[in-house]
């Protein structure tokens, strides 16, 4: 019989186990550093995929959903730890910071997903400070959980400058954070226009916003998304294919068995039968 335990303190520290392979959708609301201390992981991100064995680590960007494959090797269990940066820390972090010490020219870097040098002493340090927490079943103060993400984010400033632009995103106070506000009310029924104004930007410069988070346009992303929540709802069974086809913001249930079958290969009807 499978075995699986997670643990989750705070929504910072997240540990997995498991003693049987198992496949699992993820979608990243906060940046997350993930790495892996027993077992292998492969992570699929829009047709590219990565594979972590022991003491590999990689960057999951938020707003973005992947496929993660979580397998035991030679009989030994799957277990990662998972480390995440909530926008709170992220803004507390930024605010403190020495503008001049900000590298020039860091640009958003588009890649969602990012394999982290190997043998890296900070990441093992870090990582293996960690562990005790879950071994003992120990929850850390907040005052851990925060000298943890500080030391988590000072991993990947000092992986990559453009990191700087990826993490701080909203150095626009007065712009609502665009992906949150997109995977919010992705399934109203909004215009261009309407998204641009209640982000606080002009249709223009929501357009220009845009494209540094995604290379989907908004349209195409929100029919991406509605798509992928239709999936899963189909999956677990709980709805008729009309009820999701609604729900997730479709208004023809013909154009959205059409455009279902496209992405995923198999019409919606012919996936709640399986």
């Amino acid at each position: 019989m499978e075995n699986l335990k997670v643990l989750d303190y705070s929504n910072v520290f997240i540990a997995s186990y498991f003693t049987d392979d198992k496949e699992c959708a993820h979608a990243n609301s906060e940046h997350t550093l993930i790495y892996l201390v027993s077992g292998e992981l492969e992570i699929s991100d829009n047709g590219k995929k990565i594979i972590l064995h022991p003491g590999d680590c990689a960057f999951m960007r938020r707003d973005n959903r992947m496929m993660l494959q979580k397998r035991v090797k030679d009989s030994v269990p799957y277990h990662s730890i998972v480390l995440k940066f909530n926008r709170k820390f992220l803004r507390e972090f930024y605010s403190g910071i020495d503008r001049r010490t900000i590298p020039k020219g860091a640009k958003r870097n588009r890649k969602s997903l990012m394999r982290l040098p190997s043998d890296r002493p900070d990441i093992k340090s870090l990582f293996e400070s960690i562990i005790p927490y879950f071994d003992t079943d120990t929850k850390p103060s907040d005052a851990v959980l925060k000298l943890k993400m500080t030391e988590g984010l000072y991993v990947l400033l000092n992986t990559d400058p453009d990191l700087y632009a990826s993490l701080f995103d909203f150095a626009d106070p007065w712009k609502i954070d665009l992906m949150e506000f997109m995977i919010d009310n992705y399934m109203q029924e909004l215009s261009m226009e309407e998204m641009a104004s209640y982000t606080g930007r002009s249709l223009a410069s929501f357009k220009r916003d845009f494209k540094k988070v995604s290379e989907l346009s908004p349209l195409k992303w929100v029919i991406n998304r509605r798509l992928e929540t239709a999936y899963d709802l189909i999956r677990q069974g709980c709805d008729s294919v009309t009820d999701v086809c609604y729900k997730v913001g479709f208004k023809n249930l013909s154009h959205f068995s059409k455009v279902f079958k496209k992405k995923y290969g198999i019409s919606p009807n012919v996936l709640m039968m399986a």
